[in-house]
């Protein structure tokens, strides 16, 4: 049986994008097979680029959102510049933009305007809070979006709440941005119109807000700030091991509380004590529930707290540090890593979680330097040899 193409072979995609919101996007489309031509700015491209040298150099953020995409470098500020843009959407399947409020309304680069002169064309503005209201001129870096879709006042301890370890709104918007794509795509080829896509970072995490959100508006109270343990669930925490590790222990129901009590505490008389037979009673009593647990687990080495537990069949984990991911097991076992190049030589990277089996494996192109494929294009967009060369004279292109 032949093998399928990636889903998204034959679109062309122009991204004038920067920062993680609208790159990490673009990836998932590149991975999937597309075409992606990222515009960068002539004066240091996508100011992702220095964000640290962590990468051999690279900054990790780059890497991590910018692999399999072609770059040029142009001034859109120019009109000579903003004409190479245009002359690369018109043949473009899909336009993606993240530029600050009404930047791309002012280059002629907003979705309404493109999809107007090019009715087939799917053209995505991503911002931090809409095209209107009140904020929508706001600036929306990725941790401020956090605190105002109040994920920081349910992240943290009771003393202390945090921002994300990871940059969430900017994720979660990516998240809309690359799966309104994909949906805009479906409905233009059942209708042939494409048209705008419309995500704002605040209303992409505030749905990712819903537990606790419906929790709050619902219930009238917002679930409290826990640290490592959950809010309506008892145990469910890490503890502390003999060997200076730490296992998160999850009992999900009262059956699991009677094997736990009987298997791994050694106390079966605790399934029916009344102050812990029941997850209310056991939230109620937290504190003793948890000192229960944690004289159990903190006896034993990691290795073996983890395997009588998984014995009993209580769901547990190792709290693993990034380095320790890197080499997860389950990761090796499936042969998720490949290597991606770069400018700087290869460098490891995950395979993109979307699996689709029986067709080619996801695209994971190089990681470009800035402006590589400047030249190409702008021959593939009908420039000469000497109209690219008085663009570059001048500055317009890198």
């Amino acid at each position: 049986m032949d093998r399928l193409p990636l889903p998204l072979e034959g679109i062309t995609v122009v991204a004038v994008e920067q920062a993680v919101a609208a790159p990490f996007a673009t990836r998932q489309l590149a991975d999937l097979g597309a075409r992606v031509i990222k515009v960068e700015r002539t004066d240091g491209g996508d100011f992702a680029r220095g964000y640290d040298t962590a990468a051999h150099g690279l900054a990790s953020h780059f890497v991590w959102c910018n692999r399999g995409k072609e770059s040029i470098a142009v001034d859109l500020k120019d009109p000579r510049g903003a004409d190479v843009v245009r002359r690369l959407v018109a043949d473009a399947d899909v336009f993606v933009q993240n530029l600050a409020h009404g930047a791309a309304a002012r280059l002629g680069l907003d979705a309404a305007t493109l999809c107007a002169a090019h009715p087939r064309l799917v053209a995505v503005d991503i911002s931090g809070y809409g095209a209107s209201g009140p904020y929508a001129g706001r600036r929306a870096y990725d941790m401020l979006v956090q605190c105002e879709a109040g994920l920081v006042s349910v992240t943290g301890t009771p003393e202390q709440p945090v921002k994300a370890g990871i940059p969430a709104a900017d994720i979660a918007a990516a998240m809309y941005a690359f799966s309104g794509v994909l949906a805009a795509l479906v409905r233009r080829g059942t209708t042939g119109r494409g048209g705008p896509v419309e995500v704002s970072m605040l209303e992409a995490l505030a749905e990712w807000l819903g537990h606790p959100l419906h929790h709050t508006i619902h219930g009238g109270t917002p679930p409290e700030r826990t640290g490592l343990a959950h809010a309506v669930i008892a145990p469910y925490d890490a503890y502390p091991t003999a060997d200076g590790g730490r296992v998160l222990v999850s009992v999900q129901n009262d059956r699991e509380w009677r094997r736990l009590a009987e298997r791994v505490l050694g106390r079966p008389e605790l399934g029916a004590d009344p102050g812990f037979a029941t997850n209310a009673a056991r939230v109620a009593n937290r504190a003793r529930t948890d000192e229960l647990v944690g004289r159990a687990l903190g006896a034993l080495g990691t290795e073996e707290a983890l395997a009588r537990l998984e014995a009993a069949g209580i769901a547990c984990a190792r709290l693993r540090d990034l380095s320790e991911l890197a080499e997860h097991p389950q990761l090796a076992a499936r042969e998720r890593w490949r290597d991606v190049g770069s400018p700087v030589g290869p460098l490891r990277a995950l395979l993109p979680p979307i699996t689709l089996p029986g067709g080619d494996e996801a695209r994971m192109g190089d990681v470009p330097a800035l402006g590589q494929h400047t030249e190409a294009l702008l021959r593939a967009v009908g420039m000469t040899d000497a109209e690219s060369a008085a663009l570059r004279r001048d500055g317009v292109v890198a």
